[in-house]
C-alpha cells in the first residue's frame, strides 16, 4: 500500500527537489517554489546570511552557487513530526553539502515551497567535540612528562597573543563576544576576547542599579549552558554579570580584561590585522587574520548638542553613564527620552524620592511584559513551551525561518490581540498624555527592534507611574538647556537638578571609525536595520540585518551583536564562517551587501 502519511509526502517532495538540484536542473528546482516564495539561507548555500525573494532571485542564487555547494541527501528529520495546518505543510529536514551538514525547515502551500530555511550545522571533518565525541579530559595510561590540564591551560594563557598569535580577535567582551568566543573555542579556533573593563560582566554591573533584562529567561540562554531552572524570569544586571564571568571561566575562554583596543589596521598584502592593545598598562600588538567587533547592537552613545548645555548647573549625563538614583533624592530630575532606559531610570528615580519629569519627543510603542510573554513569546520561549517539548534551538530556527519581508504579517495579529487585551491600559496612558504607536504598520515591538533597535518600552511598572502622574510627562523638542532646567519648543520650561539623556546610540560602525579610521567605517557602512524605509531604517531593502554576523565590504572584518537571543543564535553561523576560513575551505560569498549608508 502506498505510504501517504505527511512524512512520506514531505520526503517525496524533498526527493524531487534533491534530484532537480543534483542533475542539475535549476528550472525544475525553481518551479517547485511559489511565485511569492522565500529562501532564507544561513551560510550553507551562500556563505552569507541571505534571503532570496521570489523565483528570479532563487534562480540567480542557484545558478551561481549550485556547482560549488553540491547539496544532497535531503531527508525529513526523524526528530520532528511533519505538521499540516491551514493549508500549509511544515517539515524539518537534514541535508548535506560538499563541505557541511545542514538543517532546515520548509513550508509547502498549494504543492509549492512558500518558505525555505537552510542552515549550516557543522563543517565536515571539523565537528564540535560534544556528546559521544566529547574530550576524555583524563589522560589514562603511562604518559611520562605529560602536562596536566591546569598546566596546559596556563601555558595557553601565557603564550596566546605573545609567542603565538590568535586567528580571531574579538573586540568587546559582553554577551556577544563571549557567546562567539565559546563557539570558536569548541571549533579549536585560537581566539582572544578584548574587554576594557576589570571583570567579565562589568558591562552589566556598571549600569544603573535597577536594570533588569526585559526579555524572559527562556529567550536568553547562552550557547551550551542554559540558565538553571531556578533562575529568575527577568535577570537582574548583577546576576547576569556574575553569570557571564562564570561562563568565561568554565568555557576556558581567552578573555583579556583591562584591555582597551587603541587601533586596528588591515594589511591587504599579508591579509593580516595589526591590533594595538593597552593591556593593563602594557602595549601588546596582536596580528589576527580575522577581526570581530562585538561592541553590542548599539554603537556610541548619542549625546545631543543642545544650546546652553554648558550653562547647566546640575548633573547631566547619558543613560549609559547613569550611576543610579541614590544621589538624587529630593532633587528635580528630567529624563529626555521615552524608551526602555528612560522608563527604567525614571521609575528608579521616583522610587528613591526624586521629582521626575519624562520628556517625550516622539511616539513610543509600549507593550506590557505579561502580554509580551504570553501572547508574543509564549509559544516559543516560555515554561509552557518547554513543557510542550520546545527547545531553545528549535525556537530559534522557527523564528529564523520567517523571512523579514513577511515577518510583519505574522507580528501584526499578535499586537492586534495585545491591543485588545490591554485596551484599558492603553486608554489610561493616552489619557495621561502619553503618545503611543505600534509601528508604522502596527506590527509592534519585534519589527521596531529589527528595523531601528529603538522606539519602544517593555512595561515592567513604569507606565503605571506615568498613568498616575507620579512620573510627570512633558511633550516636545528640547531647544535649550538652562542653568536650572530646560526649555521645550512649546515654550514650556522644565526645572531640573539632573538631566539624563536617554537618547539612544549610534551605529556600530562608529567604533570602526574610532579604531580603524573613517574611510574603513564608510566602506563597511551602517550596521543594523533591514532597509524597510520606515523611520530610522532607510532603504533600499536589504532583507537581512545590515552588516551583522556575515561578510562585510571589508575583508576579514565582522560585526557581531544584538540581544542575548541573537548573540546565541547567530554566533553559531559566524563561528562556522570563521572556522572555514581558518581551515582554508573555499567560501565564495553570494550576494555580498553593498554599503548604502556611511554613518
Amino acid at each position: 500500500m502506498l505510504d501517504v502519511t505527511p512524512s512520506a509526502r514531505a520526503q517525496a517532495f524533498l526527493d524531487r527537489f534533491g534530484e532537480a538540484l543534483a542533475k542539475p536542473d535549476i528550472e525544475a528546482a525553481v518551479a517547485m517554489f511559489a511565485e511569492d516564495s522565500y529562501w532564507r539561507d544561513l551560510v550553507s548555500f551562500t556563505w552569507n546570511i541571505k534571503t532570496m525573494e521570489g523565483r528570479e532571485q532563487i534562480r540567480d542564487m542557484l545558478t551561481q552557487c549550485l556547482s560549488t555547494v553540491k547539496p544532497g541527501d535531503w531527508r525529513v528529520s526523524e526528530k520532528e513530526p511533519v505538521n499540516e495546518a491551514g493549508g500549509v505543510m511544515e517539515a524539518w529536514f537534514t541535508f548535506e553539502t560538499e563541505v557541511a551538514r545542514g538543517y532546515g525547515l520548509m513550508r509547502i502551500r498549494d504543492g509549492l515551497i512558500w518558505t525555505l530555511l537552510t542552515t549550516m550545522v557543522e563543517l565536515k571533518g571539523f565537528e564540535e567535540k560534544a556528546g559521544f565525541t566529547r574530550p576524555l579530559g583524563a589522560k589514562h595510561g603511562v604518559n611520562v612528562g605529560t602536562k596536566s590540564w591546569k598546566e596546559t591551560r596556563e601555558e595557553e594563557l601565557a603564550t596566546l597573543g605573545y609567542s603565538k598569535q590568535p586567528y580571531v580577535v574579538i573586540i568587546g567582551g559582553g554577551q556577544g563576544g563571549i557567546a562567539l568566543g565559546a563557539r570558536l573555542r569548541q571549533l579549536d579556533v585560537p581566539t582572544i576576547i578584548l574587554e576594557k573593563n576589570e571583570r567579565a560582566g562589568d558591562s552589566w554591573r556598571k549600569r544603573y542599579k535597577s536594570l533588569c533584562l526585559h526579555d524572559p529567561v527562556w529567550y536568553d540562554h547562552l550557547p551550551y549552558i542554559d540558565f538553571p531552572k531556578t533562575w529568575p524570569v527577568f535577570s537582574p544586571k548583577d546576576k547576569i554579570g556574575d553569570w557571564l564571568e562564570m561562563y568565561v571561566k568554565v568555557m576556558d575562554l581567552n578573555y583579556w580584561t583591562k584591555s582597551e583596543t587603541k587601533s586596528a589596521t588591515f594589511d591587504e598584502a599579508t591579509k593580516e590585522w595589526t591590533v594595538v592593545v593597552d593591556r593593563d598598562g602594557e602595549e601588546v600588538v596582536l596580528h589576527p587574520r580575522q577581526l570581530v567587533f562585538a561592541t553590542g547592537m548599539s554603537g556610541k552613545a548619542n549625546v545631543p548638542q543642545f544650546k546652553g548645555a554648558e550653562t547647566f548647573l546640575g548633573d547631566q549625563h547619558h543613560s549609559s553613564r547613569h550611576p543610579g538614583p541614590d544621589a538624587y533624592r529630593g532633587k528635580k530630575a528630567v529624563v529626555i527620552g521615552s524608551n526602555n532606559s528612560a522608563h527604567d531610570i525614571a521609575a528608579a528615580l521616583y522610587e528613591n524620592g526624586a521629582d521626575v519629569t519624562m520628556i517625550q519627543r516622539s511616539t513610543t510603542h509600549i507593550v506590557r511584559s505579561e502580554s509580551l510573554m504570553e501572547i508574543g513569546l509564549g509559544d516559543l520561549y516560555s515554561e509552557r513551551a518547554v513543557q510542550g517539548g520546545m527547545t531553545t534551538a528549535k525556537a530559534d530556527l522557527i523564528f529564523a525561518s520567517l523571512p523579514y519581508a513577511i515577518l510583519h504579517t505574522f507580528q501584526k495579529p499578535v499586537y492586534d490581540k495585545i491591543r485588545e487585551v490591554d485596551a484599558d491600559f492603553y486608554a489610561a496612558l493616552e489619557k495621561a498624555g502619553f503618545r503611543l504607536d505600534f509601528g508604522v504598520d502596527d506590527s509592534g515591538l519585534f519589527m521596531k527592534y529589527l528595523r531601528r533597535g529603538s522606539g519602544y518600552y517593555i512595561d515592567i511598572g513604569a507606565s503605571q507611574l506615568v498613568i498616575d502622574g507620579k512620573i510627570k510627562l512633558a511633550q516636545g523638542q528640547v531647544v535649550e538647556i538652562l542653568p536650572h532646567g530646560l526649555k521645550l519648543d512649546t515654550g514650556e520650561e522644565v526645572p531640573a537638578d539632573l538631566i539624563v539623556y536617554a537618547t539612544g546610540y549610534g551605529s556600530m560602525n562608529g567604533w570602526v571609525a574610532d579604531l580603524c579610521g573613517q574611510a574603513l567605517a564608510d566602506k563597511v557602512g551602517k550596521c543594523w536595520g533591514i532597509g524597510s524605509a520606515t523611520p530610522k531604517d532607510p532603504g533600499p531593502w536589504e532583507g537581512e540585518q545590515r552588516n551583522m554576523w556575515k561578510p562585510t565590504q571589508q575583508e576579514a572584518l565582522w560585526m557581531h551583536g544584538g540581544n542575548l537571543h541573537q548573540s546565541r543564535h547567530y554566533s553559531q553561523f559566524l563561528s562556522l564562517q570563521l572556522k572555514a576560513r581558518m581551515e582554508g575551505i573555499a567560501t565564495p560569498v553570494y550576494g555580498l551587501q553593498p554599503s548604502h549608508h556611511k554613518s
